[in-house]
Formats: structure tokens, sequence, C-alpha cells
């Protein structure tokens, strides 16, 4: 599992703890990204940058800003694994 793969399954996980399965759903949604809901895993299939973009679009288009804080949250720990310039700019 990459970085950009650990940081897009633990979004949809902290997702999933806030609005449940529907995380999965919205994920699901995301162009360039490869979702297995039943092992609750995620794989970055295009550009890491826009995919993870796109997926914290998708949750902010339903749930709003407070959406973005979350994916934050949720990636701060694991951004260190990644190069400054491929952290997408909606994570910093």
């Amino acid at each position: 599992m990459s970085a950009y793969d650990a940081i897009a399954t633990k979004i949809i996980t902290e997702q999933e703890l806030l609005i449940g399965p529907i995380a999965w759903e919205q994920a699901q949604k995301v162009s360039g990204l490869s979702v297995d809901v039943a092992a609750h895993a995620s794989e970055v299939k295009g550009n890491p940058k826009e995919v993870l973009e796109k997926l914290v679009a998708q949750y902010e288009v339903l749930f709003g800003p407070a959406s973005r804080e979350v994916c934050r949250d949720a990636a701060r720990p694991l951004i260190a694994q990644v190069p400054q310039e491929g952290i997408p700019a909606v994570l910093k």
C-alpha cells in the first residue's frame, strides 16, 4: 500500500465515522480511485494529487466545508510520507 493509498483509505474511514457506509459509496464515485468496501481499502490508480483532491471534493459537495477539515485531520499523520509537491492544496 502506497502512502497515497493509506491517505485515501484513512480519509474514507474517518468520513465513515461521521456519515456511515455512505462514505464508501461516495468514494466509489471518484475517478482514479479503486475502492474495496469489503476490505475497507482503497487504491489510487490515477494521478495521486488529483485523486485525493477529487475525494475531498466529493465529500465537500455533499457535506460542506466541515468535511474538508475531517479530511485534513485524517491525512495529517500520513502526509509526511508524501513529497511536498505531491500534497494536494486541500490537505495542507
